[in-house]
């Protein structure tokens, strides 16, 4: 419980507190509103105070930082276990907390402040302690971040306890905040109901995991990133052809053998190559003429007697006087003539003969030495030639490694859908027998819960824990006109549930604050039955139950006999009809 709230603001007013109910009264002034300052007569500052004093955020915009009241320190005593302590926190260092009292077994200490002598938490500490010693947490180490991400906090329960107007505290029952995510809802309110809170989170995950699938899937779809995507299929049969193209430049690589001189052995191939042609046409040639020779030999041998017999008969008739040798005469000269002839054509095919021998004996060794040469060639290459394949093999290798890569990311996004299909129906199974595994919790919270919601209102109320698509829902409903005040209503008994729930559990902080806001709209008969369950529930359970209202709002009639609600009134009674009246006892903007 809260023993008291203190400040060592001179103006200050010093708040005391009792076990059960509590009332803190304001007077209103005629005509104010909750908009003409700020802080007013500190009703909703007490509840901003309770939370920066368990570990809030003290933002820039707190009134806390604020000039007027940031070199100023506050103070609580509350109970921490069987201890009663006192943690002192200030706007001007909102990262620390003073805390006077005996550590004693704390799972976590507090350091010494050698400058000023005190035991001091980190905020980060200090809240880790608190649902430790109140909600039964484990404690949340630095190193632990990443684990600790989406388990149910000690800042994740506490708004429960003490909802806040300015963060919209009074829209539903099941949400303390109006930024508060339905997973965290989920969380929260398993852990405090003693469901299997890590379901929720896990069905998180899960939700996160398939918003990613799905853009993914979308990327891929477009042009935009379709390119690094694609169909597994199509890509398994690039990388098939992708790998067997590596391994046959592998082999090739594996059998390679650099050949010293490379170059200078291909140029003299070619020489001999060169050569070789030129003795092939060189010896066609002389062939030819070889053969044309043989027939002017085999012409000359058939000329005979007859023709020049015919020849010279012909002579002579035409030119008598000029014919003065015998025919004797002219076969002997014929005769010599052709034996010139065919000496000159004899040596000429000898000669052509003798070069083709020259040749075939040049051309032998040439065509065996170019053999050689081809053979080494063949079996090998140059060393430059070596380096390119390795390189052409290096690209082939990534481009193998890419296309499995793709490959990896194309079958893990179309087997994705399936692997969350099969989680969620996972998830789902297990939220199902949780319920029915801890259906004696489930059955406590709705009997308390109808129970508050027929004496407060005449008619039960319903509150349902069901497992849907979604996760975990818990809904509560109370059969009544649509209303702000019905709605306040539902928020009362589900809030009086679980301070009820969490303190026979050890799940609570040991005390339930409610700021008047909670009973705008509602009628007051219903707000003295609200008040008197809440003095009856806090007794009978043994928490503490804080409640601020102004005295205009009190309710005239609806009040059991004997029961007076200024009994509980705590002192001393605020107002802002003057500017000191206030819980800071000052105005500032």
């Amino acid at each position: 419980m809260i023993f008291s709230l203190e400040s060592d603001l001179p103006s200050f007013k010093k708040l005391s507190f009792k076990p059960g109910l509590n009332v803190l009264l304001a007077d209103k002034s005629p005509g104010a509103n909750d908009r003409q300052t700020r802080n007013g007569a500190g009703k909703t500052s007490f509840v901003e105070l309770v939370h920066f004093l368990t570990g809030g955020d003290a933002k820039p915009d707190s009134i806390f930082r604020n000039p007027a009241l940031s070199s100023s320190t506050f103070d609580m005593v509350v109970d921490l276990g069987p201890q009663r302590v006192t943690a002192y926190r200030s706007g001007s260092k909102p990262s620390r907390i003073t805390v006077l009292g005996d550590p004693g077994d704390w799972p976590l200490q507090p350091a010494l402040d050698p400058a000023t002598g005190v035991l001091e938490f980190t905020n980060e500490q200090w809240k880790s302690l608190l649902g430790y010693e109140w909600f039964s947490l484990p404690v949340a180490h630095a190193d632990d971040e990443d684990a600790a991400r989406g388990q149910p906090s000690f800042r994740s329960l506490f708004p429960y306890f003490a909802r806040r107007q300015a963060a919209g505290g009074f829209l539903r029952p099941v949400q303390h905040s109006e930024k508060q995510q339905p997973w965290d809802q989920q969380v929260s309110l398993s852990y405090l109901l003693g469901l299997d809170w890590s379901i929720s989170r896990r069905l998180h995950d899960l939700k996160a995991q398939e918003k990613i699938a799905k853009d993914l899937g979308r990327a891929a779809r477009s042009g935009e990133l379709g390119r690094y995507f694609g169909r597994a299929s199509e890509i398994r049969t690039k990388l098939a052809l992708s790998e067997a193209k590596v391994q046959r430049m592998r082999e090739q690589l594996s059998s390679f053998r650099v050949v010293p001189e490379y170059e200078a052995l291909e140029r003299e191939a070619n020489e001999l190559t060169e050569e070789i042609a030129d003795i092939s046409d060189s010896n066609t040639i002389d062939r030819e003429l070889v053969s044309q020779l043989n027939d002017s030999l085999r012409e000359e041998d058939a000329s005979g007697r007859a023709d020049l017999e015919k020849l010279y008969a012909e002579a002579n008739v035409v030119l008598p006087d000029l014919v003065l040798r015998r025919l004797t005469d002219v076969q002997a000269f014929h005769a010599a003539i052709l034996e010139n002839r065919k000496s000159h054509l004899s040596s000429e095919k000898m000669a052509a003969e003798r070069r083709i021998v020259e040749r075939d004996q040049r051309q032998g060794p040439a065509s065996e030495r170019r053999a050689q040469i081809m053979q080494i060639l063949k079996s090998g290459g140059a060393l430059d030639h070596y380096s390119r394949l390795r390189e052409e093999l290096g690209r082939a290798e990534a481009d193998a490694e890419t296309l499995r890569q793709r490959l990896e990311t194309a079958e893990r996004l179309e087997g994705t859908k399936a692997d969350l299909d099969i989680e969620r129906a996972t998830i789902a199974k297990a939220l199902k027998d949780d319920l029915s595994e801890r259906r004696e919790r489930i059955q406590e919270a709705v009997l308390v819960f109808e129970e508050l919601s027929e004496s407060l209102l005449q008619r039960a109320g319903s509150l349902t824990i069901a497992d849907t698509p979604n996760g975990l829902s818990v809904e509560v409903n109370i059969e009544a006109q649509r209303s702000k005040g019905i709605t306040n209503m539902q928020i009362f008994c589900f809030d009086m549930m679980l301070a009820v729930l969490g303190e026979r559990h050890g799940r609570s902080p040991g005390f339930l604050i409610h700021d008047s806001h909670l009973f705008d709209g509602v009628d007051e008969r219903q707000v003295a039955k609200a008040l008197q369950l809440g003095a009856q529930y806090a007794e009978a359970n043994g928490f503490q139950y804080i409640v601020t209202m102004n005295t205009d709002a009190i309710p005239e009639e609806g009040f059991r006999p004997g029961f007076n609600l200024r009994d509980y009134a705590v002192s001393p009674r605020l107002t802002d009809a003057e500017e000191t009246g206030g819980l800071f006892g000052l105005r500032f903007d």
